[in-house]
Formats: C-alpha cells, sequence, structure tokens
C-alpha cells in the first residue's frame, strides 16, 4: 500500500513537472517553426540538397563563372555539418562570410544579403538546424579556375565589395515596406539572381534589380521597368505569383520555378505583399518604351515569314495566333517579360528545350512546354 502510494506520488509529482515545462518546449516549438520559415525564405534546403540526395546534406554543384563550387553540409553532423559550430560561428558564417575556422566563404553563398538578418532571426535558423537529422556527407572539392581558389583573393574582394551590417528599417516608409526590403536585400536575396554581375562576380549596385544573367537563363527585371519589369503589375499579381508560381500575366519558368516551390510559396500572405510593395516602390531602372503588346503575329513579325509560319505551326494551340495564351493555363506572349522584355535568353532556353511550371497547393498541375530544338 505504501509502495503504491510512493509511486502514485512521484507520477504526481512528475506530471507537475512536465505541466510546469510546457511553456519552455512551447517556446522552442516557436522557434523552430520561426527558423524553418526563415530557412525557407532563404532558400537554404534548395542549394543544400543535392539532386537525390538528403535535405540540407550539401554536395550540390552550383555553377558560377569561375568554376563548380559544392554546396556544404548544414546537417547537425558534428563531422561534416554544424553540429560543433556555436551560435556566435553561425552568426559569423552568415554575417561576415567567414566559418568557424575563420576562413572566408565564397560568395556564392549569399552572405552579402544575409548579412542583414537580424541576430535573433540568424538564431532562429541555428535552432531549426540543429533539430535536422545529423548526415555524415562530405561535399566534394570545389572544381574552380587557379585564382579563384584562393580564400585570400575572396579576402580582397571582400574588401572591395561588400559590407557587414543588419538592416534598419527607414523611419520614413510603412512598416509593410521595410519588412519587405528586410526580405527582399537579407533573407531572400533577390538581388542575387535579379541584378547585373561585374566581371569579378560581384552586383552592379546602381543597376540592382535590373535583371540578371545566369546559367544561361536571364532573372527579370524587378524595377518599375515598363520593358520586361513590374510597373505594370499590381501588389496583388506580385503577391500572387510569389505564392502560387502564375497570375494572370504569367507563369513561372526556368530557376524560378523551384524558388517558388522551394521557397516563396511558403511565404505568409503578409510577407508576399511585403515584398510586393518593396519592388512596386523600387525606382525605374530600364527604358520608358513600353513592350508593343498589341502586334504579336500580326505585325511584329509581318516582315519575317519563316519566324511568323513557326510560330503559327508551333505556338498558336496554346498561345493562340493573338498571343494572349490561355488564362490559367499557357501565359500570354502578348506583353510577356519573357517573349518581349530585353534579354531573349529565356525565351530561347525554352523553345529550345522546354519547360514545366511550378507546383504549388494552389496551382498543382504543372504545364508543361515541348522541347522544339529537333526542329
Amino acid at each position: 500500500m505504501m509502495r503504491a502510494r510512493a509511486s502514485g506520488l512521484h507520477c504526481w509529482a512528475a506530471a507537475i513537472l512536465l505541466v510546469a515545462e510546457v511553456p519552455a518546449v512551447a517556446r522552442d516549438d516557436a522557434e523552430v517553426a520561426r527558423g524553418r520559415y526563415l530557412a525557407q525564405i532563404g532558400d537554404c534546403e534548395t542549394c543544400h540538397t543535392d539532386s537525390g540526395g538528403k535535405p540540407f546534406a550539401g554536395s550540390r554543384a552550383i555553377p558560377t563563372p569561375f568554376g563548380t563550387i559544392y554546396s556544404r553540409n548544414i546537417t547537425p553532423d558534428a563531422t561534416t555539418g554544424i553540429g560543433g559550430w556555436s551560435d556566435e560561428d553561425f552568426y559569423r558564417a552568415l554575417h561576415e562570410g567567414l566559418d568557424r575556422n575563420g576562413e572566408h566563404l565564397y560568395p556564392a553563398f549569399p552572405y552579402p544579403w544575409f548579412t542583414k538578418l537580424s541576430r535573433a532571426d540568424v538564431h532562429s535558423i541555428k535552432v531549426y538546424l540543429d533539430t535536422l537529422p545529423a548526415i555524415d556527407k562530405k561535399a566534394p572539392p570545389n572544381e574552380l579556375a587557379l585564382p579563384a581558389r584562393s580564400r585570400r583573393l575572396v579576402g580582397a574582394w571582400n574588401r572591395l565589395f561588400f559590407k557587414a551590417g543588419e538592416f534598419h528599417a527607414d523611419p520614413n516608409k510603412p512598416a509593410a515596406w521595410n519588412r519587405g526590403a528586410y526580405l527582399v536585400e537579407g533573407a531572400a536575396h533577390c538581388g542575387a539572381c535579379h541584378s547585373p554581375k561585374n566581371i569579378a562576380g560581384a552586383i552592379e549596385n546602381e543597376r540592382a534589380f535590373q535583371g540578371g544573367v545566369g546559367e544561361y537563363w536571364f532573372a527579370a527585371d524587378l524595377t518599375g521597368s515598363a520593358l520586361g519589369g513590374l510597373s505594370e503589375w499590381s501588389i496583388e499579381e506580385i503577391a500572387t505569383y510569389l505564392k502560387t508560381g502564375a497570375n494572370v500575366r504569367t507563369r513561372a519558368t526556368g530557376p524560378m520555378v523551384e524558388v517558388i516551390q522551394m521557397s516563396t510559396s511558403h511565404l505568409s500572405d503578409e510577407d508576399a505583399r511585403a515584398i510586393a510593395t518593396y519592388l512596386k516602390d523600387l525606382p525605374n531602372g530600364g527604358s520608358a518604351v513600353k513592350p508593343r503588346q498589341d502586334r504579336v503575329a500580326d505585325h511584329a513579325i509581318s516582315n519575317h515569314d519563316s519566324g511568323r509560319n513557326l510560330y503559327l505551326d508551333n505556338c498558336v494551340a496554346c498561345h493562340m495566333q493573338n498571343g494572349e495564351g490561355q488564362r490559367d493555363v499557357f501565359p500570354a506572349l502578348k506583353g510577356s517579360a519573357i517573349a518581349q522584355g530585353k534579354n531573349p535568353a529565356t525565351a530561347i532556353r525554352l523553345i529550345l528545350g522546354g519547360g514545366a511550371a511550378a507546383s504549388t497547393s494552389v496551382n498543382p498541375n504543372r504545364f508543361a512546354m515541348p522541347a522544339f530544338a529537333h526542329r
């Protein structure tokens, strides 16, 4: 009887302790969720997961003009991952571009953007990564041209092109604008792809967000340019595109498909609108000349019979004779930044190699365009 009573007391005491610990666990769970959300915005899993590999275990080949860089393992494995990294080590990596041994990280890892993240947000990301399964996988050696192999050269690059510093809100702008600026200029690192780069691979700041070429794709102009930019897009259209991969104007294609599926489709409605608010306020960085929206098939190619005939033979079934496309299925070419923008790289890639649209919870069907390189 006494043993039973004592056992009951132990159970009661344990129950009290569990109840007392619930708030702490809830706070930890909330921080893990916050870190996961920020990691999704930063598209961490995409770059740190090899094709067919385990999430966040690294070894994905990242092509650069200077050779191939292989992403690092960022699981909590103590030997090949970041399991032995302190919170301060992790903050230095994102804020200063230095690993735990003080060696420079290559700017293919977007620390020039992640430096804008607050210490609290960086800590949340680390808390989330620490919950992942530890995977023992070492990345292959980078395959870089001889000068680019030098980590000291990265230090010189930093002195020329990199300025560390967390984001500071503009008191003259509304909260949504500041939140959008924080995400675009920080975690989402939009300008890393959507800006032209100089010969050293650094962003041309005076032309930031005016579009950039990478892996033979053209990442669209995000400024208010009427020629391929967002001048005609509403805040709602931008937010819808980020969340679903499509809107009444276009569908995501090329590398942006992966960005939509792995990153921006997870944005909260509020954050998607905040990003759109900030992008709509970017200055017009391009030509004031609007695309010839009403002359796709009938006039713009009237002097090019071969092009007209190819279009009529191969494209009209989906994109229609007037280039207006089919709403919510096949995008319009009339007024399209891809078809009529300032850089034809993406249009050429799609015509030759085809492509599939993003699949999201709102738009699960992956409508595809066939390749025409064989013709």
